[in-house]
């Protein structure tokens, strides 16, 4: 299988009390043209303190890696098992509207630490959803610049009014 649409660019947007929250038009854009069922995959990352997402079809090509990983006998962090039920079993489906609104689903809130603000950023074959306080201190210096960004930091303490 191969993806001919991938994720990228990268939007910061406010979550309510109930996890709803807009996609950004670069995930909609991307998700429609994968698939018209209006429904994405979300899973907590196997690295990182986000989560991730993507389209149902998407599921194909992480099997066909977890496979392609057990052959070569590449050891998963975890083991094997751990890293199936971290692609298959620990993932909800959510549909989101014609207007792009999706409910985040609770426990995989709770997962991603996802507040009142969701940091939605590309990766090609899916998109990272994170607390933007974490990825603004996370080890990775381009995604904490990132981060910072978004949040409207023009130094490392202040955000931008209207962003708190």
């Amino acid at each position: 299988m191969q993806i001919d649409h991938l994720f990228g660019g990268s939007a910061l947007e406010a979550v309510d009390e109930e996890g709803g929250v807009r996609l950004p038009r670069f995930v909609r854009t991307i998700a429609e043209r994968r698939s018209d069922d209006r429904t994405l995959v979300i899973g907590a990352h196997d690295a990182d303190e986000c989560l991730t997402a993507y389209d149902p079809a998407y599921r194909k090509l992480l099997y066909a890696e977890g496979e392609r990983l057990r052959l070569r006998e590449e050891p998963a962090a975890g083991g094997e098992s751990a890293r199936a039920r971290r692609a298959f079993g620990l993932t909800e489906e959510a549909g989101y509207d014609a207007a792009g609104r999706i409910v985040l689903p609770a426990m995989m809130r709770r997962l991603g630490r996802i507040e009142r603000l969701a940091l939605f950023v590309g990766t090609g074959g899916a998109v990272e959803i994170w607390n933007p306080h974490l990825a603004a201190e996370s080890g990775d210096e381009s995604l904490r610049a990132l981060a910072r960004h978004r949040l409207g930091h023009d130094d490392s303490t202040q955000p931008r009014e209207g962003m708190r």
